[in-house]
């Protein structure tokens, strides 16, 4: 999945694109009121413009009639023949008397009596643009009809700007607003991402690492500090299990291994003689047990050091390119006569110079357990499935036997150390051989699964290619 895949999915991008929008939300609400506020005075301005301009015109009407109205509007129309004012007088016949206009409109008023027209007049600039205008028209004694008004060109032309001026606004502050939260989740993806890979790295047996932490002493750095310290604590612990651990498999291996050694002593000599000689046929039998069983348990407490020096990741310091195929092709070479003498068949089916990077005794030992439990679990004349499968990014192993296999609901539990199923306690064993193999798989980076293989066990190892 691509970084910016990443980004676009996380939460931080996520809430940066929520405040984005809430805060888009309410600029926009706020310009929408300066917009309102700003093109409603300056229409209201024009408004009481015109009221004035027919105020005037309504005391030359009242004192000099028909008569004083004309003069009052040509006075006007000499001052400024080509201004923003707009006046028509018209007769019964709507044709023109005196004004700047052409013709009368041929628009109806609006609710509060205003019209609002195009403008068809020769004192309207020549400059390409339809002018528009805005007035109020009066009906006079006689049948004659009044219209006065202004032209709303440049009220229209600073609404316009202002209506381009708040879009702008509006998209530069998104543009801005996306930057900064893809910027801010960026930075806080790569925090997590750099925690991420600390946790994975701790999950995997090194609980050395630690969370990277910043600068800032933020409540981001508190909780960093505070994990650390957590992490710290449960390493402490957990090597001090281990200590415990390993000195106990050390301090009892030693004496194990005396009391194996007086019991071969014992073995061959004979009870009450001065020299060596052929000990009792039950006697015997007692030693020779005695001797297994101090056997068996000194392989448990190799297995228990060997799993633990293994999880403590030492062992990646050996790691070097290595033949995967040559590795099971010796594992399946070694256990054939004893497939043979249960008379087993083997499938062998391992694809050629699947190379990775680990360590190959470990590999040797974890192949080897899983292929000494498939022989031992499969009946007599049963067959066993060993496969090798080079994928473009893993090393894919299966082993596959034909015997009872193991019960959904106990397969996680059987990677546990000493933890056995109730139908193999009476057989030789001490619970630890998946609990080995587990580990010299995590060590490597991969993974491993069981399956059905309807009827028997299904091992399923993957491995990163080198």
């Amino acid at each position: 999945m691509s970084a910016s895949t990443n980004l676009f999915r996380s939460s931080v991008f996520r809430l940066g694109m929520v405040y984005v929008a809430l805060f888009g939300a309410s600029v926009l609400l706020l310009l929408g009121f300066i917009y309102w506020s700003t093109a409603g005075y300056m229409l209201r301005q024009a408004d009481a413009t015109i009221e004035a301009e027919i105020t005037g015109l309504a005391e030359g009407y009242r004192s000099m009639g028909l008569l004083g109205l004309t003069r009052t509007i040509r006075e006007r129309l000499s001052g400024t023949p080509a201004g923003p004012s707009v006046y028509l007088l018209v007769d019964t016949g709507y044709n023109p008397i005196i004004g700047n206009l052409d013709r009368w409109p041929d628009v109806e008023p609006d609710e509060q009596g205003w019209l609002n027209f195009r403008l068809e007049t020769q004192s309207v600039p020549e400059d390409g643009i339809e002018h528009r205008g805005r007035a109020r028209s009066f009906r006079l004694q006689g049948g004659y009809h009044l219209l006065v008004g202004r032209d709303i060109h440049e009220l229209e032309a600073m609404q316009a700007l202002i209506r381009r001026t708040l879009v702008w606004g509006l998209a530069i502050m998104a543009l801005l607003a996306l930057i900064g939260g893809g910027l801010m989740g960026r930075s806080m993806s790569r925090r997590i991402g750099r925690i991420n890979e600390t946790i994975d790295e701790i999950m995997a047996g090194d609980l050395s690492r630690r969370m990277p932490a910043g600068a800032s002493g933020d409540d981001f750095d508190q909780l960093i500090d505070n994990l650390n310290r957590m992490l710290e604590r449960i390493e402490n612990l957990m090597e001090g299990v281990r200590q415990v651990s390993d000195n106990i498999a050390h301090d009892l291996r030693t004496p194990l291994a005396r009391l194996r050694n007086r019991l071969e002593v014992l073995k061959e000599l004979q009870p009450g003689a001065a020299g060596g000689g052929e000990a009792p046929n039950e006697q015997r039998q007692v030693v020779v047990e005695a001797i297994e069983d101090a056997d068996t348990m000194l392989s448990a407490f190799n297995a228990l050091l060997r799993i633990a020096r293994i999880e403590s990741r030492a062992r990646r310091a050996e790691f070097a390119d290595l033949d995967l195929t040559a590795v099971a092709g010796d594992v399946v070479e070694l256990y054939e006569p004893l497939a043979e003498e249960k008379q087993q068949a083997i499938e062998v089916n391992l694809e050629r110079g699947v190379v990775i990077r680990g360590d190959r005794d470990l590999l040797f030992q974890a192949l080897a357990n899983l292929f000494d439990n498939a022989i031992k679990y499969t009946p007599v004349g049963g067959r066993i499935w060993v496969h090798l499968k080079d994928a473009p990014h893993e090393a894919q192993i299966t082993i596959a036997d034909g015997g009872p296999g193991i019960p959904t609901d106990s397969r996680a539990k059987v990677f546990q150390r000493f933890y056995r199923l109730d139908d193999s306690r009476g057989s030789s064993g001490s619970g630890l051989g998946l609990s080995l193999v587990q580990a010299v798989v995590q060590l490597h980076g991969g993974s491993i699964a069981l399956g059905d293989n309807a009827p028997g066990l299904r091992v399923e190892i993957s491995l990163p290619r080198a």
